[in-house]
């Protein structure tokens, strides 16, 4: 497995690839981690993600999963990064974490079969699809503000390509408490079932983000709090609220 990232160098965006506790680029520059400012591993036209998938998350809302995936959208204004602040907004109160794996598109995808997704997919990241709960009735439908606000899609550190998505543990901690754990072979439908499946209707481009869902016990957090989400493989993505 290989994992790039993007970060911020004077100023421009530079692709670099992770060595150890390095961050080594195309030219042979090279970066410490810890100093480095992260940047979205990608830039999407489209982030789409998945409404219900973890059999625990269903059992907690005493419901069903639906007899095919639903999905929203998130605008790219919501896109953040690795190590960047999540803002909740004035007279808001409710901001819950949600902590995913992030599908990367890296190819363009249009009415591929559940056998051939993969080979459209770049990599996968780890990801928290924050949602503003105070706008969980009046947004039930389009959940545009609920998703949507700026900054509740931090996606990173990078990608990771090679990624076997089966039988990987995803793990969510408020400041080091652990508050969401599960395996990603409890999901309903897989990585490459969701690009098949929405492939059929939209085209995929690379770049596009698939956030595939989260496990059991999404909860608010408050201004100041640390999240960070872990996914066995990929990484952990931490952001402050």
């Amino acid at each position: 497995m290989t994992e790039f990232r993007r970060i911020e160098v004077e100023g421009k965006a530079l692709e670099v690839e992770r060595q150890g506790d390095s961050l080594v680029a195309k030219d042979g520059r090279n970066f410490a981690i810890q100093d480095a400012r992260h940047l979205p591993p990608a830039i999407p036209t489209k982030i789409i993600a998945v409404h219900l998938n973890y059999d625990s998350r269903t059992k907690e809302f005493l419901t069903k999963l639906p007899a095919a995936p639903t999905y929203f959208h998130k605008p790219i204004t919501a896109l953040n990064s690795h190590n960047g602040d999540v803002v909740r907004p004035k007279r808001c109160k409710w901001l819950n974490y949600e902590g995913e794996i992030v599908i990367i598109i890296g190819k363009t995808c249009k009415d591929v079969s559940i056998e051939e997704a993969g080979e459209y997919i770049a990599g996968y990241s780890v990801g928290n699809d924050f949602g503003l709960h105070d706008f969980r009735d009046t947004d039930a439908g389009s959940m545009l503000r609920v998703k949507g606000a700026d900054s509740l899609a931090p996606v990173g550190p990078g990608i990771v390509t090679d990624w076997d998505f089966r039988n990987k543990m995803i793990r969510t901690y408020v400041n080091g408490e652990l508050k969401q754990e599960d395996n990603t072979d409890n999901m309903e439908w897989n990585m490459h079932y969701l690009v098949a499946d929405i492939a059929r209707t939209i085209t995929l481009v690379p770049g596009d983000m698939i956030f595939s869902g989260t496990p059991a016990h999404s909860r608010p957090v408050q201004i100041g709090d640390i999240v960070e989400v872990e996914v066995e493989g990929l990484g952990r993505l931490s952001n402050t609220i």
